[in-house]
């Protein structure tokens, strides 16, 4: 239980890999502006309480592993780091502000993948001893006779 994080009431691992990238994958991201970008991702994750596990910047998209608490959505975290992001990186670099109108420095989707302790055919496993017959195809509830 030692990597299990803790806050006042819950205890937790839940951990996500998320990518994002640039609107029309340009490859704009480097040098002073990976930099930047690095440091504003770290700052958003830290006021989130979101532990950055590993990151990595390409030159058109964006790869970072996370410990995030249960009370935050990934569609939230990355809404906040998307958007942050996007308004200081435009407002600082007039280079980008040239290559991407609309105030867009991110394309609109995002790619995220859960990550855990156990494999989804131990969770089926776990959940299908729990009862001894199916009563209701996959979704058994303990105790309940038909």
């Amino acid at each position: 239980m030692e990597h299990y994080r803790r806050s006042s009431h819950t205890v937790y691992d839940l951990k996500y890999h998320l990518v994002w990238i640039t609107k029309y994958r340009k490859p704009v991201l480097g040098g002073a502006i990976a930099t930047r970008l690095r440091e504003l991702v770290r700052e958003i994750c830290k006021s989130k309480d979101v532990e950055i596990l590993k990151g990595h910047i390409s030159r058109d998209h964006v790869h970072i592993f996370v410990s995030v608490p249960p009370h935050l959505s990934v569609s939230d975290l990355l809404k906040s780091i998307k958007g942050k992001t996007s308004r200081k990186m435009l407002m600082e670099f007039k280079v980008l502000g040239r290559q991407f109108w609309g105030r867009h420095l991110w394309a609109r989707g995002y790619f995220a993948a859960s990550s855990g302790n156990v494999t989804d055919e131990v969770i089926m496993q776990y959940i299908e001893q729990q009862g001894k017959e199916p009563i209701d195809g996959d979704f058994k509830i303990d105790g309940e006779d038909l």
